[in-house]
């Protein structure tokens, strides 16, 4: 009985247990901002993936290095020989001349590269380049999506206030619908007052309805954001903006230059195009190696064995001074490359110039708009109450409570959207500057002509647009 009686409570503390896990992992979780940003910095998809090709970018790095290290193998081998078909050719003194042997030998070889024409040097350099854009990569991950979990955090936010809204609105039209029936009932009251409150409280649902779906899809998207798959996702927080001073235009494009990880990220590109020309200019250019080995050899021939040390050293030039002009054609191909990327790079400042421009015009925009809204909401509160107590002592019609609560409504939604977009804005705008999330740096001392034009000047695009490289540099 006893054993039975200790399986039981075994079984029952292991679906206990199981439930606790299960109730845990469907719990909803409280998310502030930070919490949200700290999340996705650890399990967000693209962060990951850019982390991922810094370690391959760490690989390539060592692969290229191998190329200015010593190349060690060692071979070790055994061969047996056996050949008979010239023993008749030596009549009796086919003995002499033994049909097998045997051969034993092991070395250890290695090569060294001396001169590549600067190949070895600029494929290490490329890659340490390669290391930066890997950097630049990871910046501009983990500021994209700063900038959206932030953007869908004040959504929710939005959403929130909005469903709060619209089911406050439905609560009113109960309670008119409500206070119709009861002056239906005391005789003071029309039927069309009651089918006007029943309509309207039917004409308010489909709004709470949408609100509170509207909070299901936000909260989905983030929870998207932070790759988050175990429990459902809720934030705490708040609209409340402080307005704050915006930076002048030519100081935040110096700012933006400086700092858009993007932007290093195509100098840098093209700082490595520069290095792979180098590259493939040595591709019909002289090099040098040492080749060294050192071993042993032993042979086993009829009754006969033999053994001892073999090495080797020496220098090998080599030259493939002519290739039908291939390297000339990967060269031009090369060097094509990275003038394109340099006039994109150029498009670039351009696209950021503008971009920020708009960034900076929705930030002063929603600045005015979160001004001018302050201070409606509790006036239109003001007006609903006085409205209210005025229909109730017959001094204020039915429509004028529904106006009354209608601008209500509407002040607080347009507040609650205007402090939204302008946190968005502002978040958008320190991302415009390469800065979100990183702590901001002091601005370059260039200062821009205008609003579009690049800080620096147009590159000519041909032959002459990257300057040959002399043998030194190689």
């Amino acid at each position: 009985m006893r054993p039975r009686t200790m399986t039981l409570a075994l079984v029952i503390v292991i679906l206990l247990a199981a439930q606790a896990a299960r109730a845990e992992e469907g719990a909803i979780r409280v998310l502030t901002l930070s919490d949200a940003l700290t999340i996705a910095m650890d399990q967000n998809r693209d962060i990951l993936k850019a982390r991922e090709y810094q370690k391959w970018m760490r690989g390539k790095y060592i692969e290229e290095r191998a190329g200015a290290l010593p190349q060690a193998s060692l071979t070790v081998y055994g061969t047996h020989a056996y050949d008979d078909s010239q023993q008749e050719l030596f009549g009796d003194f086919a003995d002499i001349f033994p049909t097998s042997q045997n051969i034993f030998a092991g070395q250890v070889n290695v090569s060294q590269p001396v001169y590549t024409w600067g190949k070895v040097g600029a494929a290490i350099r490329a890659a340490r380049f390669g290391f930066e854009v890997a950097d630049d990569q990871l910046r501009q991950f983990q500021q994209a999506v700063r900038r959206d979990v932030t953007a869908s955090f004040y959504g929710i936010l939005l959403a929130k206030e909005l469903d709060r809204i619209a089911k406050q609105n439905l609560d009113q039209k109960k309670r008119h619908l409500e206070e119709a029936q009861k002056k239906y009932t005391l005789g003071v009251a029309t039927d069309y007052d009651v089918l006007a409150a029943r309509v309207a409280v039917d004409n308010a649902r489909p709004e709470a309805i949408r609100s509170e779906n509207l909070v299901r899809v936000a909260r989905e998207r983030l929870k998207f954001m932070l790759a988050e798959q175990k429990n459902d996702l809720d934030v705490t927080g708040s609209l409340e903006a402080e307005i704050s001073p915006v930076p002048d235009y030519g100081t935040a494009l110096s700012t933006a230059y400086q700092n858009r990880p993007d932007l290093s990220d195509l100098e840098h590109k093209t700082a490595v195009y520069r290095e792979l020309i180098k590259i493939t200019n040595a591709g019909d250019k002289p090099r040098v190696d040492f080749n060294a080995s050192y071993g042993a050899r032993r042979f086993l021939v009829g009754d006969i064995d033999s053994k001892g040390r073999l090495w080797s050293a020496g220098l090998a030039l080599s030259f493939p001074f002519f290739d039908g002009m291939r390297t000339r054609g990967q060269v031009m191909q090369t060097r094509s490359d990275m003038t394109t990327l340099q006039i994109e790079t150029l498009k670039f400042k351009d696209s950021i110039a503008l971009e920020l421009q708009i960034a900076l015009d929705a930030v002063n925009e929603s600045t005015e708009i979160l001004k001018a809204l302050a201070g409606t909401v509790e006036q239109a509160e003001r007006l609903l109450q006085m409205a209210e107590k005025g229909y109730e002592f017959g001094v204020k019609t039915k429509l004028e409570v529904d106006d009354a609560q209608l601008n209500l409504n509407s002040a607080r939604g347009n507040l609650a959207r205007a402090r939204r977009e302008y946190l968005v804005a502002r978040v958008n705008l320190e991302w415009f500057m390469g800065i979100l999330g990183e702590s901001e740096k002091a601005a370059a001392p260039v200062t821009p002509k205008s609003k579009h034009t690049s800080l620096e000047s147009p590159i000519k695009v041909g032959a002459d647009s990257v300057p040959e490289w002399d043998a030194s540099s190689r």
